[in-house]
């Protein structure tokens, strides 16, 4: 055997990754390789790439995101939790794009996410929840002046998406400073200040003792969409697996 190639084998124990996955990446293109006969060889340099970092292998256990998050079930358990808590809730993807329908929203959110800049300004403003450091809920003004959190969603520890719940105010606002407010918001998101000003009446003001409740109702919803996740991306991977060794086994004999 010359040193330009590598046999299935001989890769599979430099790259410490099973036969199944070897032929995954050669199927998917993360690997290149000719065929001799009715075995494949694989090009060293590139398993050296691997090696050296260049590349990433990609284990492939976690399916792509619209997979493993089982939405159809999360919209009625988010429903009911934005219902029960009275706040607005929503899940999105770490980049803060909404995958759910937003729950229970007060009229004062619908004004500002019906206005483009405004829907992409409250975007902007979820993303920023994947970047907190601390993993327990944290409470803070959005860009309208209403208070919001998130609880991380993950699968095998990484970051899927967040559940995020809010638009509440924790203490009574000023009348100077909400006209002001508004005055600027309708503004930049062309929307009549006195409807705003008019569906702004109906924000809930969270009693303080309620907060530290809803940090926890909010991670435990976040912990059950987790759970189910979590079986979801291991039974998909399980069926993924089956059916790539059933195509394996007949396309690539064993060496």
């Amino acid at each position: 055997m010359n040193n330009t190639f590598l046999t299935a084998k001989q890769t599979q124990e430099l790259l410490k990754v099973d036969r199944t996955t070897i032929y995954r990446m050669l199927k998917d293109g993360r690997l290149n390789g000719v065929k001799v006969g009715h075995q494949w060889r694989f090009y060293t340099s590139e398993v050296n790439d691997f090696l050296a970092g260049v590349k990433g292998l990609g284990d492939g256990s976690i399916p792509v995101l619209v997979d493993i998050l089982p939405l159809h079930c999360m919209q009625p358990v988010q429903d009911v939790f934005a219902e029960i808590a009275e706040v607005g809730a929503v899940t999105t993807g770490k980049d803060g794009q909404p995958l759910t329908r937003i729950s229970n929203s007060c009229d004062f959110c619908k004004l500002i996410l019906g206005s483009e800049p405004g829907h992409q300004e409250c975007i902007a403003s979820w993303r920023k929840l994947a970047e907190q450091k601390e993993a327990a809920p944290e409470f803070v003004q959005c860009h309208a002046g209403l208070e919001y959190a998130r609880a991380r969603i993950e699968v095998n520890g990484t970051l899927i998406a967040m559940l995020i719940a809010g638009q509440f105010y924790r203490e009574s606002s000023n009348p100077a400073e909400d006209q002001r407010r508004f005055h600027r918001l309708s503004e930049t998101y062309a929307i009549d200040e006195n409807l705003m000003a008019q569906a702004a009446r109906q924000i809930q003001v969270l009693d303080s003792r309620k907060v530290p409740q809803l940090s926890h109702w909010l991670e435990e919803v976040a912990h059950t969409f987790e759970q189910i996740s979590s079986e979801r991306a291991d039974f998909m991977s399980r069926l993924r697996h089956i059916a790539e060794m059933s195509v394996f086994e007949k396309s690539f004999p064993r060496e």
